[in-house]
């Protein structure tokens, strides 16, 4: 037990130093709850998915509020090292209706396995752009194949992976974030089978239906001389599915209703939260 205390005032003592090493442009706290675990579980806990829905993932700690907003078929990536990947996708509700006017925020590293952000002469976002969802709710876009990466390791968050024996590396993906007014705000990303570190990815962000397989722009007739791009270039595709705010809510509460239940009444839900079942209405609003 002396030994566990000792070591916890070291790390403590560590991260106190958290602060002076994050920037507008790095986030080493949430960089700690991601090693940790505790950003997945947080995620799964606000955002549970009912089947057929497409699951959210962590956000990261490279997204940012400057991406602009490219027309379909579009390049977000100027990376000419990249190998290149067509996007096709569909956004849809759970009834299979297509959804038009969805801004879906996209970003991803460069070949090199850096966000445009860890540049110090970054001068205008690349990698990133928010494309809008047409009117048969597809997104098409340009960029590169996602490769892995290491997270920063050169702060208290990389000492500490170090300490624990593990890599720092994620796993080759692509960010997504959807936006539309009526419908739940899903963060998610992309993830591709077969990567190295796809069974130990450092935060913990993959899940099973999260992982894809890329193919070729041939493989679907016409569409290479839709879009204007090779017929060798990979292709990939998926189709994702959209809670509307109702539904969002509505899961949530049931999952709430559910955990309140496996506590044999020790716990009961207030106003969407979990107290005590001691607790009076009126204390649990305070």
């Amino acid at each position: 037990m002396k030994f566990v205390f000792e070591s916890l005032v070291t790390y403590l003592h560590d991260f106190a130093h958290v602060g002076k090493i994050s920037t507008e442009t790095r986030h080493e706290f949430i960089l700690l709850s991601d090693i940790l675990g505790l950003s997945l579980l947080l995620d799964s806990i606000d955002h549970p998915t009912p089947p057929g829905a497409t699951e959210a993932t962590i956000l990261g700690p490279f997204h940012t509020q400057d991406a602009h907003h490219v027309g379909a078929g579009e390049k977000i990536s100027h990376d000419s090292d990249g190998e290149r990947l067509l996007v096709v996708c569909s956004v849809k509700d759970t009834r299979g209706r297509p959804l038009p006017g969805v801004e879906v925020d996209v970003w991803e590293t460069d070949s090199k396995g850096f966000y445009d952000v860890q540049y110090s002469d970054r001068t205008v976002p690349d990698g990133r752009a928010i494309v809008t969802s047409d009117e048969n709710g597809v997104v098409v876009f340009e960029a590169i194949v996602p490769v892995p990466y290491p997270i920063p390791s050169d702060g208290p968050v990389g000492k500490l992976l170090g300490r624990l024996k593990r890599h720092p590396y994620r796993p080759s993906h692509m960010h997504f974030m959807f936006n539309k007014a009526g419908f739940g705000r899903l963060t998610t990303a992309l993830y591709l089978r077969g990567d190295p570190y796809e069974s130990s990815d450092a935060v913990f962000g993959v899940k099973e239906s999260l992982i894809i397989d890329l193919c070729q722009v041939q493989d679907i007739d016409g569409l290479a001389e839709r879009c204007g791009v090779s017929p060798e270039t990979r292709l990939l595709k998926l189709d994702f599915v959209l809670l509307t705010a109702e539904e969002q809510r509505n899961t949530l509460e049931a999952e709430v209703q559910k955990e309140a239940a496996r506590h044999n009444g020790t716990l009961k839900v207030v106003n969407g939260l979990l107290v005590p079942a001691e607790i009076r209405t009126g204390q649990a609003n305070e």
